[in-house]
């Protein structure tokens, strides 16, 4: 094979033994091979400049794929890609099983005084009622030993060992009853707020409700029956960008909205119109979900980037930023006493910080992305809801827990009532569920007519609202 030095060689060598072969060409073999080698190097040294560029864009592409996917995995797409035929309303209806996977016997449904359209849609419809698992041979994970309990029932909570060993729960006859425990809810309102709902929240005492979706939060008087529009419009963040989580403080005069933004707004809701009174900025590209600590001083923001960012509410100053997501945290929840933070996050793990010393304390690793969690208000439990449609109920200290099976899709909000007795979850699948802590004996159900994608209890856990892809929120009364 002929190396570049004999093609130099062969070129520029004059019969004169290396001398060139016109006037005025200055350079030996030699030093044309030193030429060439310097371009070589340089040419090799753009090369890998360019690798270095390329690799950069190929990461910043895959992590605006990962976000792209987060997004419409739990906005806009859900209302279209998932759209089903609407489902006759079960929420007039409460059920009351003996065991896990009971079946209602008809008699509950007498004394709740449902109209004759009603009873044909129990009628017709009681081939699945919302204490049954209507697809167990779609779960998947579960042996089909586990899938019913004894008489062929179907079973949907299953108590997880230490060791991993799952066995359906037999509920205690108090399940279903005593004080704090709902019967059922009826929808009493709907909101339409005119796009995808992506975030809800109550005021206390119970009067307003705020629904948040692209670019704007709505408020909304409840307590005028009948109410059709919103009392005030709350334009955030830009035009396209959807509000992710928007909170009160205790005192109801302050709001803090987070979306598709590295800003979150600070909204003085007492005067005469609410007005932006302060923004916090950092330096991820967007915030997912909120938490305000008891004494209101410190909000807490999930950030796209991973990081839990702390913010003086008073100073209106970063303090802090919790390190640990390798990807987006997308939910957050604090214990009543102010001491501890739950985070759960899109790289499969539930996080848990100790406010005081500022350091996590537990991980928690699962198979799947964590899409929701709430901490319960009486403390011990934390539910978590995944994007494998499973919600799992874990103990503070102990590895015991409950793995509950009643959605059919990723489970996108979750939220405990304030007696701490129950707790709600909503999906992709339209449902919305109420659970028995911590064992997750199903209350009742309700299915709606798009993704339910937010969740929020007043705080005398008498009425949910929830936000869906259907741009509307509904409005729930609870009733025991």
């Amino acid at each position: 094979m002929i190396s570049p030095c004999d093609v130099l060689l062969l070129l520029f060598q004059a019969p004169g033994h290396g001398q060139p072969t016109q006037p005025g060409f200055k350079f030996t073999v030699a030093e044309s091979c030193d030429r060439i080698k310097d371009e070589f190097q340089f040419l090799q040294a753009q090369y890998h400049s360019l690798k270095v560029e390329y690799d950069k864009l190929s990461n910043e592409k895959t992590e605006m794929q990962r976000h792209y996917v987060m997004k419409t995995e739990m906005q806009t797409s859900l209302c279209h890609a998932l759209r089903t035929p609407l489902y006759p309303p079960f929420v007039m209806m409460g059920h009351h099983p003996e065991m896990n996977g009971g079946l209602t016997s008809p008699g509950v449904y007498a004394g709740l005084h449902v109209s004759p359209q009603m009873s044909a849609a129990v009628a017709a419809y009681g081939r699945t009622p919302m204490g049954f698992d209507p697809h167990p041979h779609m779960r998947p994970g579960l042996p089909a030993s586990l899938t019913s309990i004894s008489g062929g029932k179907p079973a949907y909570s299953f108590h997880v060992s230490a060791d991993g060993q799952m066995q359906p729960v037999p509920f205690p006859p108090d399940a279903l009853i005593g004080p704090g425990i709902p019967r059922h809810a009826r929808q009493i309102n709907t909101l339409s707020h005119g796009e995808v709902v992506c975030a809800v929240t109550i005021s206390n005492p119970t009067r307003h409700v705020y629904t948040g979706g692209k670019g704007c939060v709505k408020i909304w008087d409840i307590s005028q029956p009948g109410s059709k529009s919103p009392v005030s419009q709350l334009d955030c963040l830009n035009r396209d960008n959807y509000i992710r989580s928007c909170k009160l403080l205790p005192d109801g005069r302050t709001l803090i909205v987070g979306g598709e933004a590295s800003t979150l707004t600070i909204w003085d809701l007492a005067s005469q119109t609410p007005r932006i009174k302060a923004e916090l900025t950092s330096s991820a590209p967007a915030c997912y979900a909120l938490a305000i600590s008891p004494d209101a001083k410190v909000c807490f923001s999930c950030c796209s980037d991973g990081n839990i960012a702390v913010w003086d509410l008073h100073n209106q100053t970063l303090v802090r930023q919790f390190q640990g997501h390798t990807d987006g945290a997308s939910c957050i929840d604090i214990s009543h006493d102010g001491t501890k933070l739950w985070t759960g996050g899109l790289d499969n793990t539930v996080r848990s910080w100790d406010l005081r010393e500022g350091r996590q304390l537990q991980q928690h690793d699962f198979t799947s992305q964590i899409f929701s969690l709430g901490y319960c208000p009486t403390g011990e439990w934390l539910a978590v809801g995944m994007e494998s449609s499973n919600v799992e109920v874990l103990h503070h200290t102990k590895p015991d827990k409950y793995q509950l099976h009643l959605h059919e899709s990723c489970v996108l909000s979750l939220k405990f009532a304030n007696c701490g007795k129950w707790f709600v979850s909503t999906g992709k699948d339209n449902l919305l569920n109420a659970w028995r802590t911590p064992y997750g004996a199903s209350i009742f159900q309700s299915k709606e007519s798009s993704s339910v994608l937010s969740c929020d209890i007043s705080a005398d856990d008498k009425y949910i609202v929830t936000g869906s892809g259907d741009k509307k929120a509904t409005v729930y009364e609870v009733i025991y």
